[in-house]
């Protein structure tokens, strides 16, 4: 990326901009004041241009699971270090993203979330998502299960309390003890019920969905197999046409062609690219303390110490939308979907950002021909390397 830096009132022009109604081969989009202005196709208007040289524009990407990057993770009570993880993704196109937190005892996860709360009002992050407590032991991946526990409705309300509305999603096993209860509870504070890490049987699914779940946590991973005779959580939540799945397209937790699958099934307005990076992205390999639990890296795949399970990822979103296109065979406009649209549907911020349409702000990625990342705009402003 260059040193564009700043905010800007410009139009970019000379890039194939992709945009709700299609993709505008020769189009161009006007900036002003933070805000996408117009968007057309053909001759630009008068005034300050910025030629895109035959890239790609789309909207900036939304993550909704991330637990960290640059080296540092969203647990860190240092708002500095916060920031820091936020600036290493939105370098990479992500000028949205909810802080994930992994499983801690309750008081230490509110101490977390109250820290957290100070920079999603000031607009470093989006949201908070608790991923645990509430998971299953037999489905805990990198959690400690010493540390899990069932969903009492005084521990929700604790977390919740703790956030003071910034808690935007939190994922849940279901056929844990209080688990539909809290689901419901969730619902009624505006919360985004997510169910994974779970154990759950299809019969033990349907009613949290019932209940009122919306989002599938990093769909086949950290769940129950999908079986012919017993679809599990997986066929479940993949065939509610009322639940997004989330799938982390890094090409390690999840195979080409399971992305296609889904993808295809659940369709643009039920498939949601993540990250689920941990501190490591955009660093590299070594080792890495997630929730108390020493994770190493190697060949930019996180694994638990002294164990094979995957612990998070080192993907940033960029590369996501590209795995997407290149090797699951989405294509361009699904995959915007997929990384902007359908994540800013889900937290409510639809009209706002998600889209590269008037009047909503200028979060945008400059992509080359091969789908790398050129420059970032961010609320109107190019984002520095």
């Amino acid at each position: 990326m260059s040193t564009w830096g700043g905010p800007v009132d410009v139009t970019l022009t000379g890039g194939r901009v992709v945009t709700p109604d299609g993709v505008l081969d020769r189009g161009w989009v006007a900036v002003r004041d933070g805000m996408i202005a117009a968007v057309g196709e053909g001759a630009a208007p008068d005034g300050p241009t910025t030629d895109l040289g035959g890239g790609w524009l789309v909207p900036g990407f939304v993550d909704i699971h991330c637990h960290g990057g640059g080296g540092e993770a969203f647990t860190s009570a240092d708002p500095d270090r916060v920031r820091k993880a936020a600036a290493a993704h939105r370098r990479h196109g992500t000028t949205t993203m909810l802080a994930s937190l992994v499983s801690r005892p309750i008081p230490e996860l509110a101490d977390q979330v109250k820290a957290l709360a100070e920079l999603v009002q000031d607009g470093v992050v989006a949201g908070i998502h608790l991923e645990g407590p509430f998971l299953s032991a037999a489905r805990c991946g990198a959690h400690d299960p010493a540390i899990l526990c069932p969903p009492d409705p005084d521990s929700v309300d604790q977390l919740l309390k703790a956030g003071r509305g910034t808690v935007r999603m939190v994922t849940i096993a279901p056929e844990l003890e209080h688990g539909v209860e809290a689901v419901r509870q969730l619902v009624d504070n505006d919360v985004l019920a997510a169910i994974g890490h779970t154990d759950a049987t299809e019969a033990q699914i349907r009613p949290a969905v019932e209940a009122g779940a919306r989002v599938a946590t990093h769909l086949f991973n950290g769940m129950r197999p999908l079986h012919h005779r017993e679809p599990g959580p997986i066929g479940a939540l993949l065939d509610d046409e009322r639940v997004t799945v989330e799938l982390i397209c890094d090409l390690v937790h999840l195979h080409p062609t399971a992305v296609r699958l889904a993808a295809r099934h659940a369709g643009v307005g039920r498939t949601v690219l993540v990250t689920d990076a941990i501190a490591a992205a955009g660093v590299g390999d070594g080792v890495y303390d997630v929730g108390g639990l020493e994770v190493r890296v190697v060949d930019g795949v996180p694994t638990l110490a002294g164990g094979a399970s995957l612990a998070g990822s080192t993907l940033t979103m960029d590369a996501a939308f590209r795995n997407a296109v290149q090797s699951c065979g989405l294509t361009v406009a699904e995959a915007v979907n997929a990384t902007s649209t359908r994540p800013a549907q889900l937290l409510g911020l639809a009209g706002r950002t998600g889209e590269i349409k008037a009047g909503l702000a200028a979060d945008l990625v400059v992509l080359d021909t091969e789908f790398r990342p050129h420059e970032v705009m961010s609320r109107g402003e190019w984002v520095k390397d």
